[in-house]
């Protein structure tokens, strides 16, 4: 059984490191093992030679290069592409998720979907708020069990990434696209560790992406919208049949309401609206076949 560990990798300035751990976790176990690394268009001109001697010394280290910055989510996508593993593990680059917790979801490898379950976060309260908001939508919206906490570090089965490769998309969110596939899905406790070093990739702008990412990748949210508008416009019809009773005692009071109850249906169709504007758009990019990322060159 050959298993790879996909790992996107930003500005990363411990893949040495990473590397050798991940190394002694397989020799330990005896197992057949790759590490893809996708360097996501980081502007350290360090981590590409990095990867490079890496490959070169090293046969089961192999390396990508996009030709820019496309998000975690598209450089994992190349990565599961580039993997030839039976079982394929993805983990960040900054060894906050160990190397040596990988056993912990190989052990669960009839399974299709091992999600690990980060114990002690080492995030910001903001980041942790918002991780809290985008599982009620995962929830909603791409079918995540109660149960499960979504993470990046994770095991899929061969499976699994074969339909998650074969589903076409200009805006690949991972989630959506192995809960599209499978719906086993287990959570397994690992550790969580402190930033070694470097900053966080994901900036304010990114988690924004990922975000809508979510949102628009999934026609469920338009429903939702829908129920939504449709709610509003039932509540103003609501307030107006109440103002009218209500008119009889106080004729000149009924403007406010009114106006309030045409703002909230005039901004429900505006909100969809541009949901729907964004579809279409999202519709077109997928039609010109335009791709999620694109290939500089490969080590070696």
């Amino acid at each position: 059984m050959l298993v790879t560990v996909v790992i996107p990798v930003y500005n990363s300035p411990v893949l040495e490191e990473l590397t050798t751990r991940i190394a002694a976790v397989f020799a330990d176990r005896g197992e057949d093992y790759e590490i893809v690394f996708v360097d996501d268009g980081s502007t350290s001109p360090e981590v590409w030679p990095t990867l490079e001697r890496l490959a070169a010394a090293d046969p089961q280290v192999r390396a990508v290069q996009l030709t820019r910055n496309f998000g975690q989510q598209a450089a994992t996508l190349c990565g599961l592409r580039e993997s030839r593993g039976d079982l394929v593990v993805t983990m960040d680059d900054d060894l906050q998720h160990d190397p040596a917790d990988i056993p912990l979801l190989l052990a669960s490898q009839g399974r299709d979907i091992v999600i690990g379950q980060l114990t002690h976060r080492q995030h910001g309260g903001a980041r942790r708020l918002a991780s809290r908001v985008k599982g009620l939508f995962d929830r909603a919206l791409v079918g995540k069990p109660k149960d499960v906490r979504l993470t990046s570090f994770r095991m899929l089965s061969r499976p699994v990434v074969d339909g998650m490769v074969n589903i076409r998309s200009a805006h690949p969110f991972i989630p959506a696209l192995m809960l599209h596939v499978s719906r086993d899905v287990v959570g397994v406790s690992v550790s969580h560790h402190a930033r070694r070093a470097g900053r966080s990739g994901y900036t304010l702008p990114k988690l924004f992406r990922a975000f809508g990412s979510l949102l628009f990748n999934d026609s469920r949210f338009l429903r939702l919208v829908g129920y939504l508008g449709g709610a509003c416009a039932a509540l103003g019809l609501l307030l107006l049949l109440l103002r009218s009773i209500l008119a009889r005692a106080a004729p000149d009071a009924g403007w406010l309401a009114l106006m309030a109850v045409q703002l909230v249906i005039g901004g429900t169709m505006l909100l969809g609206l541009g949901i729907v504007g964004e579809h279409l758009l999202r519709i077109v990019a997928s039609s010109e076949e335009r791709p999620p990322y694109v290939i500089r060159r490969r080590s070696g």
